[in-house]
């Protein structure tokens, strides 16, 4: 394996492991067998374990994010751009549940990532949503007053809310994209001009 295989052969076994184990539980070693890596060869390409899963969640994240903008490209009404979406991030959810499990649980167990991390990939992520909002607004759909960075944060915080429920739930209780439409549509409402 070439080094940029290696790399990407450490974050997909990392994801498992993570996932499988959990954060805390994961071992170096673990990944390393899973990647048919030896163990110190993960150690030329990442610090600890932390680094493997910050790695990781930029590496998704950045993917996630060509993969949103690719898609909402083709939507030009601000209103269907942001259904579009909900309906994207809550999909990611179902489509890949190991991912969603390590962004969703185990991140947030890292308390590196939460106290030090400062998170440009994530903010890329919200700048999308508040990119739509300022759209809606220039065009008159979305009332003028809304705040646009406050908006963004609330789209994730539901969106983020269903997943976290999504994943760690044995029950599935509703369709991914049945909720997307239901938060789509609410947050649009309260979105929609009025003058």
């Amino acid at each position: 394996m070439k080094g940029e295989e290696k790399y990407k052969a450490i974050l997909k076994a990392a994801k498992g492991v993570f996932a499988r184990e959990g954060f805390y539980n994961s071992k170096v070693s673990e990944i390393a067998k899973e990647a048919r890596v030896a163990d110190g060869t993960i150690y030329l390409y990442f610090k600890n374990k932390e680094d493997i899963l910050i790695s990781l969640f930029e590496e998704e994240l950045t993917r996630i994010i060509k993969l949103v903008k690719g898609e909402l490209e083709q939507v030009s009404d601000p209103r269907d751009k942001l259904r579009r979406f909900c309906d994207i991030h809550l999909n990611m959810a179902e489509e890949d549940r190991t991912l969603a499990e390590v962004i969703q649980v185990e991140l947030r167990q890292s308390n590196k990532f939460m106290r030090e991390y400062k998170n440009k990939y994530f903010l890329a992520y919200l700048k999308i949503v508040a990119d739509i909002i300022d759209e809606g607004k220039a065009s008159g759909i979305f009332d003028q007053d809304v705040r646009s960075d406050v908006v963004a944060r609330m789209v994730f915080g539901s969106l983020d809310e269903i997943s976290t429920y999504w994943v760690t739930s044995r029950r599935k209780r509703f369709d991914v994209h049945d909720a997307a439409k239901t938060v789509g549509d609410i947050l649009i409402e309260g979105l929609v001009s009025s003058h």
